[in-house]
């Protein structure tokens, strides 16, 4: 233990003089490095010589370099004269320059550069006080580049010589070239490079672009650019403005000037006579940019001459026009007039206006005019019109002879010049003796059961008529008889009549008169009754539970009108009229009694109504419902369009569904369990219809009356059969053809085209290979040549031969081709009378077994190949 206790101080004392030595000679180190700085001043940046343009600013730092910072005094800056520059004093002014300590550093600050700072520069300090240290800067001053006169964006006017201003400053003096759009300018017909500028000879708008005054100092190496957009401008140009212009009395005005320039002119009027802008004017209106001039309400005192003035930065141009004021026509005299029928009539119309204005006429609600002098259309009709354009007036006057009630009724006069057109209405009225004529067709007046009747007595006339009332002769008074009431004196005049008694069934006369004449007229009021019995009812339709039937009315009379039909019908076994059930119609309804029984003997009887009530029962007639059956067509509610050459067709609005709707059927005694709806795509040949029958669909519906048809083809033409089912079976069909709207179903009907296209080229390759299979035959035949003929040939080797070529097995002797697509052509026989093969008729045929030989003659009938011994070789076989 105190051995380790030695080994562990040892080594204590062995690291502690290690470390003592490790101080040591870092602590030398130091010393001579210390000893070896030499203390002194930078000056940064570190160039001798600083270059700076005038009117830049500067900072240049001056920096000790000595072993301790610490020992350094006076450090500070002295300018090109000597003299010792001072720190930035405390508040707003600033110095041009001063100094500012910055750390260990002392910066020398120039805000602005001029050409009396250039010169030479100090820094001096003193080190531990008995060192001094100094150091230099020299500061030059050069003039940057200065645009002194060269506008960004410069304007020569079109068709001038321009200069494009460029003038520069700069110390050196700097040289200038130019550019344009990228591209070097020389002088030349078109550019002059100038010393203030570039000279652009007759300028036109192509001359618009970028240019670009490049200015260098060699001596400095200082580049610099100026770019200028130059745009042509042009001087106005006034292009429309007529000579003369017409503006109306009271209306407003508007008229244009319109000028072009770049850039776009502004435009002003001026009335030459007051030397005035009108746009200062209470009642014009100026556009500048569009030169229109408008007027609210032109006066007369605006009639002379106009100044219009386009004005641009290019220059200025005016043209004169004169505006001439009409005056609107005034209608001044038009008065009503009042003749007599079958007398001359003449209405007259004054107007003034400038210049004087046409006075004519026209009858109210009509749009033609009468025509100066005799009408050709009415002789009896003539226009006078008179004019005097010195005093702006003028005079019409439309003249009716021997006149008529269709005369009477509203005029306008119609005054007319450039300026306007004025209207004015008055009424001719044509005085006439009363008249009942309108009221000649009339029918009776009709009464029952004591009810008061109004017999309305309406007299045309002008003055208008005074009316009285005359019964049996004599005049009624309002005292006369209690059931005879008179309202009116005229020109209507209403007598209510109280038929108490069949007496008032009777003829009343209306007696109209004024001071041209008088008329009378006879109302009948007659006693009205219920119908007379119905003349007919024949059954139309008949199923199991309906009969519809045609109804044939009473005979026709001058009396109430029929309101309505009824029916009363039992079942033939029953006696009793007073079970029947009942049914009313309006006359203009189907007359259908439905709720039948099937194969059951009803009694019917019908009866007419109007307004006194039901007439007597009638037209007593037995008839039975047939038994039950299945129910009747189905009516599909669509409209289809009809066309002339085609059967009609129901238009779908969408191209790939449809809604097919119907109305219920009769059932015909047993109800309706299902509807079958059946539709096939299809397209119409030469007039007949051919469905694709592989894309039918068939589809039951049960309890409604509509279907909705989907994933229908586009642009496709359907034919649909509905028909209704009850237990005994199924109705005919209800058919109509429908066809789909244009879709994107439309690429797939032309794919289903293509595919019948290639089957009709299959018809069309079966057909060439049978013309060439009736050839070959032929040469056979003929001149024993061909495939046949050599089939032929070598039938004939013997039967080794045969054995050694072909082996032949069980059904394979003659070998059936694929059906024809078309019909093959008459019997043919085979080489002679009876047609022989071209066999030899005692050649042994080989036989499918290969044992047995036998003689065989072969005939074709069109269809089959057959031997003599009745052995079928094959169907449409060749041999």
């Amino acid at each position: 233990m105190g051995q380790h206790k030695q080994q562990q101080q040892q080594r204590w004392r062995v690291s502690g003089l290690h470390a003592f030595a490790v101080l040591y000679l870092c602590c030398a180190i130091i010393d001579l490095t210390l000893a070896e700085i030499e203390p002194k001043l930078e000056i940064f940046p570190m160039q001798g010589v600083q270059r700076k343009p005038v009117g830049k600013s500067l900072i240049l730092t001056c920096k000790p370099i000595v072993p301790d910072p610490n020992l350094v005094s006076d450090l500070q800056w002295k300018d090109n004269l000597n003299n010792t520059i001072l720190p930035k004093p405390t508040g707003r002014n600033q110095p041009p320059m001063y100094t500012e300590t910055l750390s260990e550093s002392l910066a020398l600050m120039i805000t602005s550069l001029s050409v009396e700072m250039e010169g030479k520069y100090y820094c001096t300090a003193s080190y531990a006080n008995t060192e001094l240290m100094n150091t230099s800067v020299i500061i030059k001053t050069y003039v940057a580049i200065t645009w002194t006169n060269a506008p960004e964006n410069q304007y020569p006017i079109l068709g001038e010589d321009y200069t494009v201003k460029c003038e520069v400053k700069a110390d050196p003096n700097p040289t200038i070239d130019w550019l344009r759009n990228g591209d070097p300018i020389r002088t030349g017909d078109k550019y002059v490079v100038e010393a203030h500028g570039l000279l652009i000879r007759n300028v036109q708008e192509s001359d618009d672009g970028i240019y670009t005054c490049r200015a260098a100092v060699i001596e400095t190496g200082e580049l610099l650019e100026r770019t200028i957009r130059v745009e042509v401008y042009i001087r106005p140009v006034i292009t429309h403005l007529p000579t003369t212009l017409e503006a109306v009395e009271g209306k407003p005005f508007a008229a244009n000037c319109t000028a072009t320039g770049k850039p776009v002119p502004e435009i002003s009027w001026i009335k030459d006579a007051a030397q005035q802008n009108v746009a200062t004017a209470d009642r014009f209106q100026v556009n500048p940019q569009t030169g229109l001039l408008t007027i609210n309400s032109v006066s007369q005192d605006d009639y002379g001459t106009y100044t219009c003035i386009a004005k641009n930065d290019a220059g200025v141009v005016d043209k004169k026009t004169k505006l001439n004021v009409l005056v609107r026509p005034q209608i001044y005299e038009f008065y009503n007039v009042t003749g007599v029928s079958k007398k001359e009539i003449a209405i007259t119309c004054r107007a003034k206006g400038r210049p004087a204005p046409a006075v004519t006429f026209r009858r109210w609600g009509t749009e033609e005019e009468y025509a100066p002098g005799l009408q050709a259309d009415d002789e009896r009709i003539s226009l006078e019109q008179h004019f005097d354009e010195e005093r702006g007036e003028s005079t019409g006057t439309l003249r009716i002879t021997s006149t008529t009630r269709n005369d009477d009724g509203l005029y306008q006069c119609i005054a007319r010049n450039k300026g306007d057109t004025a209207y004015k209405t008055g009424h001719i009225t044509v005085e006439f003796a009363p008249d009942f004529s309108h009221m000649k067709d009339l029918p009776p007046v009709f009464s029952w059961e004591e009810r008061k009747a109004n017999l309305s007595c309406l007299a045309q006339g002008i003055p208008n008529a005074t009316i009285e009332w005359r019964w049996n002769g004599r005049p009624l008074k309002d005292a006369y008889d209690k059931n005879l009431v008179i309202i009116g004196t005229g020109p209507r005049s209403d007598l209510i009549v109280h038929p108490v008694a069949r007496q008032y069934y009777s003829v009343y006369k209306c007696i109209a008169t004024n001071v041209h004449g008088s008329a009378e007229h006879d109302m009948q009021l007659k006693e009205a009754r219920v119908p007379d019995l119905v003349a007919a009812a024949i059954p139309r339709q008949l199923t199991a539970t309906t009969i519809t039937f045609d109804i044939r009315g009473p005979p026709t009379e001058l009396g109430l009108p029929i309101t309505a039909y009824s029916v009363q019908y039992k079942e033939a076994i029953n006696p009793d009229w007073s079970t029947a059930l009942n049914r009313t119609w309006s006359p203009d309804s189907p007359y259908i009694v439905e709720g039948l029984k099937p194969q059951t003997a009803y009694q019917f009887r019908f009866a007419a109504r109007n307004q006194v009530g039901l007439g007597m029962w009638g037209v007593n007639q037995q008839q039975s419902t047939p038994r039950r059956s299945a129910p009747e067509e189905p009516k599909p509610l669509h409209s289809p369009v009809q066309n002339d050459k085609e059967e009609p067709v129901v238009v779908s609005p969408y191209s790939d569904h449809f809604e097919l709707r119907w109305s219920v059927p009769a059932d015909n005694g047993e109800p309706i369990d299902f509807y079958q709806i059946k539709y096939c795509p299809g397209v119409k040949m030469a007039g007949t219809w051919h469905e694709l029958e592989n894309q039918c669909v068939s589809q039951d519906v049960v309890e409604t009356t509509s279907y909705e048809m989907s994933r229908l083809s586009g642009n496709t033409y359907y034919r649909i059969e509905l028909r209704a089912h009850n237990v005994i079976g199924f109705s005919s069909p209800a058919s109509i053809v429908m066809k789909t709207t244009r879709g994107i179903d439309v690429i797939q009907i032309a794919e289903r085209q293509v595919l019948s296209s290639a089957t009709i080229v299959g018809i069309a390759v079966g057909g060439v290979l049978l013309l060439l299979f009736i050839i070959d035959l032929l040469c056979c035949v003929t001149v024993r040549m061909g495939v046949m003929a050599t089939m032929c040939r070598r039938a004939k080797r013997s039967p080794s031969d045969i054995d050694d070529e072909t082996k032949l097995g069980s059904g394979q002797l003659v070998k059936e081709p694929p059906p024809s697509p078309l019909p093959l052509p008459p019997p043919v026989k085979l080489g002679g009378s009876p047609m022989t093969s071209p066999l030899d008729e005692k050649q042994p045929l080989q036989t499918p077994t290969g044992s047995m030989k036998q003689n065989s003659t072969v005939e074709f009938d069109g269809q089959f190949v057959h031997s003599r011994s009745g052995e079928i070789l094959g169907k449409n076989s060749a041999v």
